[in-house]
C-alpha cells in the first residue's frame, strides 16, 4: 500500500515575514522532493471546534480562531498573517484525517506535510511557531475511536516537544518519547520528567547534548525505544516528524544525516508493525534548511514506502554513550510500563 500523502497548498499563504525561519518554501522544497516518489495523495481538510478542543479550552480556542483574517505578533516567534488560521486549521485537521485513514485500514503509512507546526503549543499557549498542538489532537482524536486505547508519539525534532507532553502528561493513554538537543529551546524535557498520575511513567525524554550524530540516535531508537514501546504495545503510533536535527539546520546543533532520518523512520515502521497493526502516522515539524529538509523528508517517504535503510554503522563512542547511559536507566526504571 503506497505511503499517504496529505497537504494543502493553502498552507502556503502562512506568511511569518521576511528572515523567518519557518516559511513557505520549506513545503516548496518538500514538493520538489517528492516529485516521481509513488504515494498516494489527498488534500487537507480543516479541523472543526470539537476535535482542536479536546487538547486546547475553549477560550484559547476563542481567541486563535479571532485573529482570523489578521496579522499579529503572539509571541516574539509566533506570528500570523491573513492566512495562518485557515492553515493551522489545515494543519490540525491534516493529523485527523491521517489517523482516519490508518484506523479505517484505507492506508498503512501516512506522512501530513503540514505548517504552522505545533509540538510547542501548550494547551493554553502559542509559542515556538505553533498555534494548534497538531500531534496531539490527532492523538486525542484517535483516543475516541474504537480499537485505539494507547498511542505512542515519537518525537524526533531536535526541540523539545514541550506542548505535547504538557498534553498528555497526567494520562496514561499517550506515550511521549522525545529526544532534543540539550541545553535548546524551548529549555523544558529533562530527564526526571516521566509523567504523573494517570500518566506516570508514560513520558520519556531523552535530551542530548549538541554535536551527536548518526550514530547516537541510532542506538537510542533501537536499544531504548523500541524496548519502550514493546512494553508499551501502543495501538498506534505517530510521529512528531522535525528534521532540524539535521547537519546543514541553522537552528541547532545536532549532526544527522538524511540517511540516518532513514534509519529512525524504519525504527518506527518496526514498531508500528510490531505492535500497532502498522499503523503510523508522520506528522511535519521543524526542519529550516531547505536541502537537509527535503531530503530527510524524501528518504522518510521512501521508508514508508518500501525501502531499505542504510545499514547501522558503528555504535556510538564513549562520548556519545554516556547521554545515552543515562537515558536508558530512566527507562528502565519507568513504572507502570505493560
Amino acid at each position: 500500500m503506497k505511503p499517504l500523502i496529505i497537504g494543502d497548498p493553502a498552507m502556503l499563504a502562512h506568511e511569518t515575514g521576511d528572515g523567518h525561519p519557518e516559511r513557505p518554501d520549506r513545503l516548496r522544497a518538500i514538493e520538489a522532493a517528492l516529485a516521481g516518489a509513488d504515494v498516494e495523495r489527498v488534500g487537507a481538510k480543516p479541523a472543526d471546534r470539537a476535535a482542536i478542543e479536546r487538547i486546547h479550552p475553549k477560550s484559547y480556542v476563542d481567541a486563535v480562531l479571532a485573529l482570523a483574517g489578521q496579522s499579529a505578533l503572539i509571541e516574539h516567534d509566533t506570528v500570523v498573517s491573513p492566512g495562518s488560521i485557515d492553515a493551522a486549521l489545515l494543519a490540525a485537521g491534516s493529523g485527523i484525517q491521517a489517523v482516519d485513514a490508518l484506523i479505517a485500514g484505507r492506508a498503512r503509512r501516512a506522512f501530513a506535510m503540514v505548517r504552522p507546526p505545533g509540538h510547542h503549543a501548550e494547551p493554553q499557549r502559542a509559542m515556538g511557531f505553533c498555534l494548534f498542538s497538531n500531534v496531539a489532537i490527532a492523538a486525542a482524536h484517535a483516543l475516541e475511536q474504537p480499537g485505539i486505547e494507547r498511542v505512542m508519539i515519537i518525537d524526533w525534532d531536535v526541540h523539545h516537544g514541550n506542548g505535547t507532553q504538557e498534553a498528555f502528561y497526567r494520562r496514561g493513554d499517550v506515550f511521549f518519547f522525545s529526544v532534543h538537543q540539550s541545553p535548546n529551546y524551548p529549555g523544558t524535557g529533562p530527564l526526571h520528567e516521566t509523567g504523573s498520575g494517570a500518566g506516570a511513567g508514560c513520558t520519556l525524554n531523552a535530551p542530548l547534548p549538541p554535536g551527536l550524530g548518526d550514530a547516537t540516535y541510532a542506538a537510542l531508537f533501537a536499544d531504548i525505544l523500541r524496548p519502550a514501546a514493546a512494553a508499551y504495545a501502543p495501538d498506534l503510533v505517530l510521529v512528531s516528524a522535525g528534521f532540524d536535527a539535521h547537519r546543514r539546520d541553522p537552528l541547532a546543533h545536532m549532526q544527522l544525516t538524511e540517511e540516518c532520518f532513514a534509519t529512525l523512520c524504519a525504527e518506527v515502521v518496526a514498531i508500528a508493525e510490531e505492535h500497532a497493526d502498522g499503523r503510523l502516522g508522520l506528522l511535519l515539524e521543524g526542519g529550516y534548511d531547505l536541502v537537509g529538509l527535503s531530503r530527510s523528508v524524501r528518504a522518510c517517504v521512501d521508508v514508508l514506502g518500501g525501502a531499505t535503510p542504510p545499514a547501522r554503522g558503528p555504535g556510538p563512542d564513549a562520548r556519545e554513550a554516556a547521554p545515552l547511559s543515562a537515558v536508558k536507566a530512566v527507562a528502565a526504571g519507568l513504572p507502570g510500563m505493560r
